[in-house]
């Protein structure tokens, strides 16, 4: 015992120096990280959308622009740009007249809803809310007071939001733009011929999930709005095609963004009337189930190639971690883990045999099988 103790070498001073600057250094990535979370954020999801339209500029590049990739990824971002305007102005042109017709109806609503008459006061009878605002003023007024004080924190919100869908667009576009020179020298990186391509593959690979996940979201968002627009048309609810519209492109937020559209349909419907608020509730309630539990595994296992329990548990364990965002990316994050751990496996010691075998001399499992039969069937007779 001694002896080996005596004959153990000691640590070497450079191992355990680089060992503390290892601990040292990633303690500090990780502050570094803490601190930058928000600019992080920004650039894994202009990531998300580069790698999305890099197809469709490369597309634009060989058939429309033939090679001149300054002027297609142009093209494709003021293509982006102007659906984005046209669908705020779809918002808020009618939203717009809509509100200078309410302000100039607004006083004569006002005394429909004291008196009990009208939508309104018809929806506030059923209800008792002037009942409840009549005994509880004092904390009614209490409350109109409070909502002034958090006001400089949602315009601060509101700032930094737009703030980071603008970098978010402009780091987009730097991506798209500069992609084949940083992929081109990153491959230029590795010397085997062999390995480039097996990069390249993946990679592509990996940009189509990811167009994949976008279209199939898409494709979910529009079943969503033109499902809800057919039940409030039908239903008579005003404003059918705005609101059907919101709930399309509030589907597109993971986690929230059903309840979201949900939750302005309803509000419009209980406004209209009790029976369109109980329809609208229904099938709000059965579309989701189908939405979460049909479509989204369903469709997005086709776009992006995934099973369907791999989608549901994909998204269900991104959420927990990483909520909204982690939900977003999710499953063409798993999309991407797939493709890199098949070519893996193909390329690896992963590869099965063409033959099975078994024993340490490797016979076939077939020939094995067969000669234990032999040996029972010998042993019987």
């Amino acid at each position: 015992m001694q002896n080996d103790v005596s004959t153990r070498q000691p640590v070497p001073v450079r191992t355990i120096a680089a060992t503390i600057a290892m601990v040292l250094g990633t303690v500090l990535a990780l502050l570094v990280l803490r601190q930058v979370s928000r600019v992080a954020v920004w650039i894994v999801v202009a990531v998300f959308f580069a790698v999305a339209l890099y197809p469709v500029v490369g597309w634009v590049e060989r058939r429309v622009t033939r090679g001149r990739r300054a002027l297609a990824t142009l093209l494709v971002f003021v293509l982006v740009v102007l659906v984005i305007v046209a669908l705020i102005a779809e918002f808020t042109v009618p939203l717009a007249q809509q509100a200078t017709a309410f302000a100039g109806q607004l006083p004569h609503i006002l005394a429909d809803a004291r008196a009990g008459r009208g939508p309104v006061g018809h929806f506030l009878q059923r209800t008792h809310v002037l009942t409840y605002l009549q005994q509880h003023q004092s904390q009614v007024s209490s409350f109109a007071k409070g909502l002034t004080t958090p006001l400089t924190g949602v315009l601060r919100s509101v700032v930094s939001g737009v703030a980071g869908a603008v970098t978010i667009f402009v780091l987009a576009y730097l991506m798209v733009l500069e992609g084949p020179k940083v992929v081109q020298g990153s491959l230029n990186l590795l010397d085997d011929t062999t390995t480039r391509a097996r990069v390249r593959a993946v990679g592509a690979d990996c940009a189509r999930s990811v167009t994949g996940y976008l279209s199939g979201n898409l494709l979910i968002s529009v079943i969503a709005g033109a499902l809800t627009f057919l039940v409030l048309l039908a239903t008579g609810v005003p404003f059918a095609g705005l609101i059907a519209l919101f709930v399309a492109v509030a589907d597109l937020i993971p986690l929230v963004g059903a309840t979201l559209g949900a939750t302005v349909a309803l509000i419009a419907a209980a406004i209209h009337s009790l029976p369109a608020l109980i329809t609208v509730a229904i099938f709000f309630v059965v579309y989701q189930q189908v939405e979460n539990h049909l479509l989204q595994p369903v469709i997005l296992s086709r776009t992006v190639k995934l099973n369907p329990l791999t989608v549901l548990i994909a998204v269900l364990v991104a959420a927990e971690l990483a909520g909204i965002l982690g939900a977003f990316l999710a499953i063409p994050v798993a999309s991407m883990i797939q493709v890199i751990a098949r070519d893996l496996w193909d390329h690896r010691r992963g590869r099965p045999k063409g033959r099975p075998t078994v024993g340490e001399d490797r016979t076939p499992a077939d020939s094995a099988s067969d000669a234990v039969a032999t040996g029972r069937s010998d042993a019987a007779g």
